[in-house]
């Protein structure tokens, strides 16, 4: 009997051994999860990292239950004008699963790290290095605008101008049918000219005139 009942205490000390041998091996609280970059138009649900991004989000998954999280992003080679510039900067609390994500976030085209501090951590921060390329999109959009907007201004500059030069042309006709004016005072001048010949003609006429009547009177005077 002593022997069965030593087996058998035995054996309850190698069971709980067993059980308890998986918590003496997990995570120990605080560096569980991990953050991902994910662009503004991807679902939360997806855990793959996106290191290309325009306007983008951070989502972290798998740590612990309202957990505390501080983060920050800096100016990263070989794009950084001073390496180590801290660009951006946040904190968020999670949820009760360990999930959370920030708001919608921009940077100007270029290298970061991003830097994710949470409390209880026992190693050293999350990382991830990520790629902001907005370049494209940008330059498309300027484009057409920038076509669109030249083309009215152009005919918009050119109708005026247009218009401008009808008024001339309408200006231009009241000056036309002002020239008779003007040709009429050469017209008075060659009259007036005209005149001084009738003039003289008139006065040799009459001295002419006077002769004739002179000799007549003569000649009836000698009869």
């Amino acid at each position: 009997m002593r022997t069965l009942t030593r087996a058998g205490a035995l054996s309850a000390v190698a069971v709980a051994a067993l059980l308890a041998a998986p918590s003496a091996h997990a995570t120990p609280p605080g560096d569980n999860g991990t953050v991902k970059i994910h662009d503004a138009s991807t679902g939360e649900e997806l855990r793959r990292n996106e290191p290309h991004v325009c306007t983008f989000y951070l989502d972290a998954f798998g740590f612990d239950s309202v957990q505390d999280v501080d983060w920050h992003i800096e100016a990263w080679a070989p794009t950084a004008g001073v390496k180590g510039e801290t660009v951006k900067s946040g904190e968020i609390t999670l949820d009760g699963q360990g999930h959370g994500r920030t708001e919608d976030l921009s940077l100007p085209d270029g290298h970061y790290k991003l830097f994710w501090n949470f409390d209880g951590e026992n190693g050293s921060a999350k990382h991830k290095v990520f790629w902001t390329e907005c370049e494209d999109s940008d330059d498309t959009d300027d484009g057409n605008p920038g076509d669109g907007t030249a083309t009215p201004s152009g005919s918009a500059s050119a109708s005026p101008s247009a218009s401008a030069s009808q008024p001339a042309v309408a200006a231009g006709t009241p000056s036309a049918s002002s020239s008779p004016s003007a040709q009429a005072n050469p017209g008075d001048l060659a009259e007036t000219g005209s005149g001084a010949p009738v003039g003289l003609l008139s006065g040799v006429a009459a001295v002419l005139v006077a002769a004739g009547g002179y000799l007549v009177f003569r000649r009836r005077k000698a009869s």
